[in-house]
This record gives structure tokens, C-alpha cells and sequence, in this order.
């Protein structure tokens, strides 16, 4: 209504002036110039709108059959969404699918009708859309990088939305994945985005996808303790301790893995079954505090003792059980100088010691 207001404005102040210099034989002849001129361009926008009319036809049609489109391919998406009609099809892809088609289908649309607009023979046209496909070219290169980054995670079904994963050091819940960019919420409530050619690029571990199967989330952990302490003592602490553990799955059951033999302590790794990825760091704790005080219950201190020089005069490291009946510790071996049957010549022999140096780990 504004656009016809204005051009019955215009319309009127012209004929306005039109009439105003036809009142006076000087300016008569400019009046009768300017009213020829009006209706000529009145005139010449009429044949062209009248020889442009075929081609606005097919232009509207075009854009019928695209709406149509549209809406079937919604209608045939939204029903892929709801049920696994194909076996190859997952629900999750029904959205960014749809997303891909309507973008192609309008694109193809907006190809085809190209030729049909008006002015599109233009020299100037023609130069303006070539302006603008190169700006478009050169300035979203990162930007179409990161889309096809991120039709490849869709279709690769990497992750997906409410999933706890860790890209690179960030770890946390998937917010809200789309073409371009990832957004993770860490267990500090920190949203981290991240463009999807890094998360491409870089090893992704989703936490969450085989959480709710038949073989859930292992957490696991490790003890480092001295060869003094009975290794099946230790698997037993261990065990009692996952069990302790809230949200840790009876069955499966723990296990536990003895990793390596080190110089001075063995390394004991916990295993332990659960199905809430979301609360790791929770479990973790709660798991960690168990196996203080389980330790500490059945007196098990948790230290990587070092040795050096351990033998002449000391106990030996190896369990109790192991040792013979009646076994006692040996004695230091100490000789005068002046003895004559010292075999060193005079040379005292020195004790050997042992100088213990614990270290706390876990």
C-alpha cells in the first residue's frame, strides 16, 4: 500500500505540473514534451511487461513446482524420522538430510529460473552475479570446509546430540551439533564450540555409544604397589572397592589387570564396568575414595617403595607366605682389622645398606 500510495503521489504532482505549464505559451510546448516522454515510457514498460509475461509464467511455475517439493520431501523425511522403514537409514539423519535437499532443491530451482528473469542477459547483471559468486568464493572457503566436515560426522554417525565425547582435550556432552560448528558443555558447564573440520581432523572419543549395550563404558585406574604385598590380597581390595562404587555394574564384573613389573613396584590397573558415561568424573572420585579406604581397612599402604643395596642384614620383600618355615632375617657380617685370619688383607669389609625411599603414588 506504501509503493501505491507513493506512485499515485508521483502521478498526481505530475500531472500537476504538467497542467501548471500549460497554462502559460512559453512553457506549453515543455509541458506537451514532458507528457509525450511520460506516456512513451508508459507505453514501452507495457510491451515489455506484456513480451516478459511468457517467461513470467514459466518462473511461476517453477516456483509452484519447487514449493510442492518442499513440502513432500518434509513430509517423506519427517516419516523416515519416526520409522526405520530402512534398515540403512537411522532416524538421526532424517533432519540434516532434509536440510541438504531443501538447500539443493532450491539451488536447482533458482538454476533453472535463471535464464527467465528479466535483465538476466544484462552485461551489468551478468558482471554483478559474477562479482559476487567470486566474493562468495574466496571469502567462505573455511565456512564450506566446515560444512562438508560436518555432512561427513552426520553420515559417519561419529556422535551425535547428548553424547559424552572428547575432541582433542576438550571432553563433554554434545549440545548442539550443525554444519559448522560442534558445541560440547564440559562437566564445569563451560560450552566449547568447535569448527567441524578440527573435530575431523582430530581423534574423537565418544564415551557414550555403547553405554545402554551389552558391553557398557569400562572405567579403569591404577596402583602402584611394592612387591611385599601379595598380589592376590591386592586384587581382592581392588575388587571390594568397585563394588563399594555407586553406579559401578555388578555384572560384568570388575577385573583387574597387572600392567607391568617396574623396578621397584607393580602396577595393578581397576576395571570396572558402568552404563553412566555423564558422571565419570563422579565415579571416579567415588571409586578412588573406595580404594583408600579399603587399603587402609585391610593395611595396605599405598606407596612405590625404592631400594637400593637390599640384602646383607634386611628382610627380604619377597610375601611371608612364600619364604621357607623358620626363616629369620640374616645378620650383618662385621670383622676386625687386626684379625690374622681376615682374608681382605687388613681391609675391613663394609655392611652393606639399604636406605628405603617411599614415594607415595597411585
Amino acid at each position: 500500500m506504501k509503493w501505491v500510495r507513493l506512485a499515485i503521489g508521483l502521478a498526481i504532482l505530475g500531472l500537476y505540473f504538467t497542467l501548471i505549464l500549460s497554462f502559460f505559451p512559453w512553457t506549453k510546448r515543455l509541458g506537451s514534451a514532458i507528457v509525450a516522454n511520460l506516456l512513451a515510457t508508459i507505453v514501452s514498460f507495457w510491451e515489455g511487461f506484456l513480451s516478459y509475461l511468457p517467461n513470467l509464467v514459466i518462473v511461476v511455475f517453477i516456483a509452484v513446482v519447487t514449493y510442492y517439493i518442499l513440502r513432500f520431501t518434509k513430509l517423506l523425511f519427517v516419516q523416515l524420522g519416526r520409522d526405520q522403514a530402512f534398515p540403512w537409514f537411522y532416524p538421526e539423519w532424517a533432519e540434516p538430510t532434509h536440510r541438504l535437499m531443501t538447500v539443493l532443491i532450491i539451488a536447482l530451482a533458482a538454476v533453472v529460473a535463471f535464464p527467465y528473469l528479466p535483465c538476466a542477459k544484462s552485461p551489468a547483471f551478468q558482471g554483478v552475479s559474477l562479482f559476487l559468486g567470486l566474493l562468495i568464493s574466496l571469502g567462505s572457503s573455511s565456512a564450506i570446509a566446515n560444512m562438508v566436515a560436518g555432512v561427513i560426522l552426520i553420515y559417519t554417525r561419529a556422535f551425535k546430540q547428548g553424547d559424552r565425547i572428547k575432541v582433542g582435550e576438550a571432553i563433554g556432552d554434545v549440545l548442539e551439533k550443525t554444519l559448522l560448528v560442534t558445541q560440547l558443555r564440559t562437566i564445569k558447564n563451560v560450552v566449547i564450540t568447535i569448527p567441524n573440520s578440527t573435530v575431523l581432523n582430530s581423534q574423537v572419543i565418544n564415551y557414550s555409544a555403547l553405554a545402554a549395550t551389552e558391553t557398557p563404558l569400562i572405567l579403569h585406574t591404577t596402583v602402584t604397589l611394592g612387591y611385599d604385598v601379595p598380589w592376590r590380597k591386592v586384587h581382592e581390595t581392588l575388587i571390594a572397592a568397585a563394588y563399594a562404587t555407586q553406579h559401578i555394574l555388578q555384572n560384568p564384573a570388575p577385573f583387574i589387570l597387572q600392567t607391568s613389573l617396574d623396578d621397584f613396584y607393580v602396577s595393578y590397573e581397576l576395571n570396572a564396568y558402568t552404563n553412566q558415561p555423564a558422571i565419570m568424573a563422579k565415579i571416579y572420585s567415588e571409586l578412588h575414595q573406595n580404594i583408600q579406604d579399603q587399603c587402609n581397612e585391610v593395611g595396605i599402604e599405598i606407596l612405590s617403595p625404592h631400594y637400593r643395596a637390599v640384602r646383607d642384614g634386611n628382610q627380604n620383600t619377597i610375601p611371608e607366605n612364600y619364604l621357607p618355615s623358620g626363616y629369620t632375617a640374616p645378620g650383618f657380617k662385621i670383622t676386625s682389622l687386626s684379625d690374622p685370619k681376615d682374608s681382605s688383607n687388613g681391609q675391613s669389609t663394609q655392611p652393606n645398606q639399604q636406605t628405603p625411599s617411599n614415594s607415595s603414588g597411585t
